[in-house]
């Protein structure tokens, strides 16, 4: 009988050695290969599945088993970090063997200022230097917020938390942005533990986003902006003077500007002036003018009408 208690013992102290034997980063090589099972599927640097599309509260046995120092492991559990039970998404894959050094993540990121514009150069360019996992949107960098840009940081973050090294990899610097807002992110990406790697342009190479260069340079690429906006206010300034208009051809004429003075004598709205003017030229020609159209036409009027005065 005590030799019984005894075996049972040993095999009780072998299954909790053998579940106390993984460690906290055990994940990561787990993680390094693509689950085997069909019904799950997931690629390497991404948790198990279920088959509800929610993340696994373990790996599957197959998948860890793939482990040589977990082959004998009873389970291998999935971290708080992967969020078990919540809906599961694709992460980011290993990058491959040879190529970055071991336990650093690279996140590519690419964005073109509007629909018009390609993304292929940037991604090229991205896939190119060993990036497999890139965010791309067509957005300008002065809206308030980008989504994919947000999801490549919230990615960075998780991988970081993770233990590995990790960084955001841009083709050039102003796809990021300009000026105040290149240097909140950059602010934002050191608090984070985050690197900034740009492939081409002024500031081409791996950069810490909290060292004097970086930041400079950042003041600089604002400074642009700023140039090129004085250059073409200039530019429209010395057009006007040869008597050369700006934009588009103009919808409104002396005709126009007749009706709609003896219909304002009428006192009728902007709204039903507009609605009563026909455009006689260009592409709109048949079209109403817009009530916008109408008061900067009247009020551009009466200014010079008071200026004429004046002088007299």
């Amino acid at each position: 009988m005590f030799h019984g208690l005894v075996q049972t013992d040993r095999r009780a102290k072998r299954t909790h050695e053998t579940i106390c034997g993984v460690s906290d980063d055990d994940f990561l090589r787990v993680e390094a290969n693509d689950c085997p099972m069909s019904s799950c599927a997931a690629p390497a640097g991404s948790p198990c599945r279920t088959s509800r599309g929610r993340v696994a509260a373990q790996y599957h046995t197959a998948r860890f088993r793939l482990v040589p120092h977990l082959a004998k492991a009873l389970s291998v559990p999935v971290p708080p970090l992967r969020k078990p039970g919540s809906a599961w998404a694709e992460l980011a894959r290993p990058p491959a063997a040879g190529t970055v050094p071991a336990g650093h993540v690279r996140v590519g990121y690419a964005r073109a200022s509007t629909v018009r514009q390609s993304l292929d150069t940037q991604a090229d360019s991205l896939r190119a230097s060993g990036v497999t996992r890139i965010f791309a949107e067509q957005i300008s960098t002065r809206a308030l917020a980008r989504p994919e840009l947000d999801k490549a940081v919230a990615l960075a973050r998780e991988i970081h938390a993770s233990g590995a090294a990790v960084t955001i990899v841009v083709h050039e610097h102003k796809r990021l942005g300009r000026g105040i807002e290149l240097a909140a992110l950059a602010e934002q990406l050191r608090a984070a533990g985050i690197g900034l790697e740009f492939l081409t342009g002024e500031l081409q190479g791996s950069h810490d986003p909290s060292g004097v260069v970086f930041t400079v340079l950042a003041a600089l690429s604002g400074m642009e902006r700023e140039y090129i906006r004085d250059r073409t206010l200039e530019g429209h300034e010395s057009a006007r003077a040869r008597g050369k208009s700006i934009g588009g051809a103009p919808v409104t004429d002396e005709a126009m500007l007749a009706v709609a003075l003896r219909l304002r004598g009428q006192e009728m709205s902007l709204r039903d002036i507009a609605a009563r003017l026909v455009i006689a030229t260009g592409k709109k020609k048949g079209q109403h003018p817009s009530p916008a159209t109408v008061m900067r036409m009247l009020r551009e009027h009466d200014e010079k009408t008071a200026a004429a005065s004046v002088v007299a």
